[in-house]
């Protein structure tokens, strides 16, 4: 997500489609209080068969190309803010926006699979927005069951990891803050399980943080959490970031939790 967007939303801020784009598809060391153990499934039927999973992958991919649009404020739930952001990049160029519609896309294969009916808040890596604002409404619209915001970040040199972003009650989200951190938990433990990332050694706590100024998780209806995989920033960081193989891994582990999630409700 940047560290510019993370502290002081300055830089280029990113542009809107129209609203209610969507695509509708019918997929620190861990103890044992982590991982919840999955219900067994009756035969034959799906784990997440029934169940409705958002993805919202941060950015796109023609973001840096219209000032206008990234300047559009939009309220957030407390304040005004940017309707978007460009996102990150590595030192060679690898834009964060690439990689998280990557990892997204492979998210959504995986939970197919498991029978999911999936919500994308936006259809591809070539385009602008939308808005941040938009992007809660598409998933509270859908009646998600669960959604999750798919980010790298822009930290120090030096820093390394991976950190879950955690709503703050703010009205719309006051039901589901408790569901919320039972998620980033599952989101924790799953990263830590089925990835090469460790938790991040520069933002947050122990791979956690709360937020109160995102519209992502200020103004959704149902348990959300923002993963900042990585430090694109950072050079080892980077290398696993651009890697399809681990890009794989990040989608297989999100899905995991998103199954242990929803299998406890």
């Amino acid at each position: 997500m940047g560290l510019l967007h993370r502290v002081s939303r300055r830089g280029a801020l990113a542009g809107l489609v129209a609203a209610g784009l969507a695509l509708v598809l019918a997929p620190a060391t861990s103890t044992s209080a982590d991982i919840r153990p999955a219900p067994a499934q009756a035969a034959g039927r799906p784990p997440l068969a029934g169940k409705v999973v958002g993805i919202d992958p941060g950015h796109n991919g023609l973001n840096y190309t219209s000032p206008a649009f990234l300047n559009r404020k939009v309220w957030n739930g407390r304040e005004w803010e940017g309707c978007d952001t460009t996102g990150t990049r590595t030192a060679g160029g690898y834009t964060e926006a690439r990689f998280n519609w990557n990892v997204a896309v492979y998210l959504r294969a995986d939970l197919i699979r498991m029978g999911a009916r999936v919500v994308m808040t936006r259809t591809a890596n070539h385009g602008l927005g939308p808005c941040v604002d938009t992007r809660s409404r598409i998933l509270n619209r859908a009646h998600a069951n669960v959604s999750i915001d798919i980010h790298a970040d822009y930290g120090p040199v030096s820093g390394r990891g991976f950190t879950v972003l955690e709503p703050v009650a703010d009205g719309p989200n006051n039901k589901v803050i408790g569901s919320s951190r039972r998620f980033g938990r599952d989101v924790h433990a799953m990263m830590l399980r089925d990835t090469a990332f460790r938790v991040s050694n520069y933002y947050g706590r122990d791979g956690y943080i709360s937020r109160n100024d995102l519209a992502g998780l200020n103004l959704t209806m149902m348990p959300k959490v923002l993963i900042e995989t990585g430090n694109m920033r950072n050079a080892a960081d980077a290398a696993l970031l651009v890697s399809p193989k681990v890009q794989r891994a990040v989608a297989a582990a999100l899905a995991a939790a998103i199954a242990r999630f929803l299998a406890g409700h």
